[in-house]
């Protein structure tokens, strides 16, 4: 039998040291972070394969992960890199039918600069869930 392939999140980290995924989840409640992390879990074990309601791909390889929590619609945006890893660049809350350009733009930005900082040889000797 084949082994289940897992994807490894990692949270994009500014070059000031700003964590934008990790801070959002250290805002919500309790009951909330759970739902987040079921969330993140189902993006690890499906990757590009997870469906909407879920997630949803964006534009130029940014993707959506869709959460609902107390009535709000919760983005956290990711890309995709170095065939195992997703790389969650922020948040924010969807308040229009459209995901804003401004937000595409700044996962854009993030993940340009994550790519100038870590080759794939660096995340795979780093990675200890710790990025």
């Amino acid at each position: 039998m084949g082994e289940i392939r897992k994807w490894k999140i990692i949270y994009y980290e500014t070059i000031k040291g700003k964590v934008p995924v990790r801070d959002f989840i250290n805002s919500v409640t309790y009951r909330q972070k759970a739902k987040v992390f079921q969330w993140l879990e189902y993006l690890e074990e499906k990757g590009a394969q997870l469906p909407r309601p879920f997630a949803d791909i964006l534009e130029d390889g940014i993707h959506e992960l869709r959460i609902k929590l107390a009535g709000d619609q919760n983005r956290v945006l990711y890309f995709f890199c170095y065939r195992d890893f997703i790389v969650l660049t922020h948040h924010f809350i969807k308040k229009t039918d459209k995901v804003p350009k401004k937000e595409i733009k700044t996962a854009k930005k993030y993940r340009a600069d994550f790519l100038s900082r870590y080759s794939e040889k660096e995340i795979r000797r780093e990675y200890n869930g710790n990025i």
